[in-house]
């Protein structure tokens, strides 16, 4: 049954298990009323976010460290990573009593470093993106000796990965679909490849739906060319799965036994991340809301009983911050207009009012008579402005529009 399936096998993946049960903690599964009005179906959110160290990549990396040789283990190990991948190999290198070496991108967000460390692992800063630092640890492992460990391209990696799939699969029998974020591919060939096998022993089908940031979407063209293809990727939020190239263990494995890959905007990232954290109360960085971002755009239908995974809730606050105000913006609770009004008292207090009236909050003014463009009887004044969706920003703009204003929306 198995040799149907190219890479680890359903044996395999139950070994994995057993290993990573030592580190991992079971997720909660979660329902979501919300995404099931949606979509039409029952959804359940698989949450790696509350994961140790905040995302599922423990799972593949204590695999992989746990079954290295005496003498493998003596060399120590080596990994580059922007964050989650660092994490989860610092904190397996710990339990295991391996010294580990993480080679990390200048520019890194200061909780990630700072979590790396904490996990014990000697961070080393190379390079000013992840290639650079890939650079520099395949250097390191080298000149060293220590053993490098891949972020998602190994047999080992893919089975660790896979025992989310095992997991779900207990927590949720009855699934139809699952949804799972992409980035070089470890997490879905480990998934779906376990999923599917355990179905195919119990006369089921299982469809697997993958998701993609469309600024870093590397396997929609590979699958298209038969083939793993590099691309150049664009900047996106979604850097946890900004991955050039697939990997070649997983794109043989994907090619298999994912269904669909389908690609999300960052603005319909941040709706989710945003949805998750009104509707779920979840923290989910936004590789991890990619999944959700999928449902919320209409790519989901007729699926049955859905599964979404958060892949992980590792954001910096300060990202966090900017991305809440994107996703308000994109889901049209946050409006900014400008208007031209006489330049005299009480132009603005109306102005006030007549917002207050259609039940909006003014939370900015900038205030100016110096636009070029501008009549010199005129002052120009950008208003920030709380809403409550589309259906709300169309009646305030009609009611200032009745009272015989202009507003212009800027974006």
């Amino acid at each position: 049954m198995t040799s149907e399936f190219p890479g680890p096998t359903l044996d395999d993946f139950n070994a994995a298990r057993a290993r990573v049960a030592n580190v991992a903690s079971v997720t909660p599964m979660e329902s979501s009323r919300f995404l099931a009005d949606v979509i039409g179906s029952p959804v359940f959110l698989k949450c790696e976010n509350l994961q140790r160290t905040g995302s599922y990549k423990v799972r593949g990396a204590y695999n992989r460290l746990s079954q290295l040789t005496d003498e493998e283990r003596a060399r120590g190990v080596v990994a580059a990573s922007a964050g989650n991948h660092a994490q989860g190999v610092a904190l397996a290198a710990r339990e295991l009593g391996i010294a580990a070496t993480i080679f990390m991108p200048v520019g890194v967000a200061l909780p990630k470093l700072q979590a790396t460390r904490d996990y014990g692992a000697d961070v080393v800063l190379r390079g000013d993106a992840v290639d650079g630092a890939l650079r520099a640890a395949a250097e390191f492992a080298e000149t060293s000796g220590a053993v490098f460990i891949p972020p998602f391209d190994h047999p080992d990696v893919v089975a660790g990965q896979g025992t989310l799939g095992l997991e779900i699969f207990d927590q949720v029998p009855q699934l139809d679909t699952i949804i799972v974020p992409i980035g070089g591919g470890g997490l879905i060939s480990g998934v779906a490849s376990a999923l599917k096998q355990t179905f195919a022993q119990h006369g089921r089908t299982l469809r697997v739906i993958g998701v993609q940031a469309e600024r870093a979407a590397a396997y929609p063209p590979s699958l298209d060319a038969g083939v793993a293809t590099e691309i150049r990727i664009a900047p996106t939020i979604a850097d946890g799965i900004a991955v050039s190239k697939p990997g070649l263990l997983n794109f043989d494995i994907i090619s298999a036994v994912v269904d669909e890959v389908v690609t999300v905007s960052d603005d319909d990232i941040a709706r989710a991340m945003l949805m998750l954290l009104e509707r779920a109360k979840l923290v989910v960085e936004p590789a991890g809301a990619v999944s959700v971002a999928a449902m919320l755009t209409g790519q989901v239908s007729n699926a049955g009983t859905v599964v979404a995974i958060l892949s992980g809730g590792n954001i910096d606050p300060l990202v966090m911050e900017r991305v809440i105000s994107r996703g308000l913006a994109a889901s049209d609770r946050y409006l900014t207009i400008r208007l031209a009004l006489p330049d005299r008292p009480g132009q603005l207090a109306r102005v006030a009012e007549l917002i207050s009236e259609a039940n909006a909050n003014v939370v900015e003014v900038l205030h100016t008579r110096h636009n070029p463009n501008t009549l010199i009887s005129d002052v120009e004044i950008d208003l920030s402005l709380e809403t409550r969706g589309p259906e709300h920003v169309a009646r305030v703009l009609s009611h200032l529009v009745d009272a015989g204003y202009e507003p212009r929306i800027q974006s």
